[in-house]
């Protein structure tokens, strides 16, 4: 029996000897059902928008509104991609710019400034970091500033400066050393401090600076117990006048 599914007439099959098995009332079945689902799918959704807005006279008025409902959702994806396409970087603007890339930034658009100085060593590190977490957050838009395009006579121990708005007004603000993060600020930390005032969406669980806080917490702790242990040691070896 050519049709009987076993190891020699695979082997003949394999070889051409025999011709490929029929398909079962089972697999033809399917792949009629299969046929018949892809032919439910309506036209629109293989069109693109300007294939959509040449073909609009020739669907219903139920047509029609499903239409203008998937309109609206391809041209939201295609804004989206836009905007990504848009940002991904940090930014260096003027003074003269602060007005029109962050206060009259879109209101759907967080916008996080770095006021900085060259000449300070913390400043370098804070734009290494949001340069990669622009890239990052390409949703976002990361700009930086040489303070003194936008501020005159700013006092160097109020850099680094980052400011974070959403909707034209600040939301977050991170003014000097300690508040940025310490000169040892590593990006993670960065990331959690930017997240924490709801600019960004970190994938990050937990606050990474907990590890260091709980290891100068242990540390604290270990000294104070020496030299707790200590003065016990020092009261023993006192001598007791009685």
């Amino acid at each position: 029996d050519p049709n009987e599914d076993t190891e020699w007439n695979d082997i003949l099959r394999h070889f051409g000897i025999l011709p490929p098995k029929e398909k079962t009332k089972d697999k033809i079945e399917e792949m009629v059902l299969h046929l018949q689902k892809e032919a439910e799918v309506k036209p629109y959704e293989r069109m693109n928008l300007e294939e959509l807005k040449e073909a609009e006279d020739d669907f219903d008025e139920a047509d029609r509104k499903a239409i203008e409902m998937y309109r609206q959702q391809r041209l939201k994806e295609w804004n989206c991609l836009q905007r990504m396409q848009k940002y991904g970087e940090l930014r260096e603007i003027c003074g003269q710019q602060y007005v029109k890339e962050v206060t009259n930034a879109p209101d759907d658009v967080w916008v996080i400034i770095h006021l900085y100085r060259s000449s300070i060593p913390m400043c370098l590190l804070v734009n290494e970091h949001l340069s990669l977490l622009a890239r990052k957050f390409p949703e976002v838009k990361f700009l930086k500033a040489v303070v003194n395009s936008c501020i005159q006579n700013y006092h160097d121990a109020c850099l680094p400066t980052i400011l974070v708005y959403k909707t034209g007004e600040i939301k977050g603000r991170f003014i000097g050393v300690a508040a940025c993060g310490g000169i040892y600020l590593r990006v993670e930390e960065l990331e959690w401090k930017l997240a924490e005032v709801g600019a960004i969406e970190t994938d990050l669980e937990e606050n990474p600076r907990k590890d260091i806080t709980n290891m100068m917490t242990l540390s604290v702790q270990n000294i104070s117990a020496h030299k707790d242990t200590k003065m016990q040691s020092t009261d023993v070896m006192k001598p007791h006048i009685t």
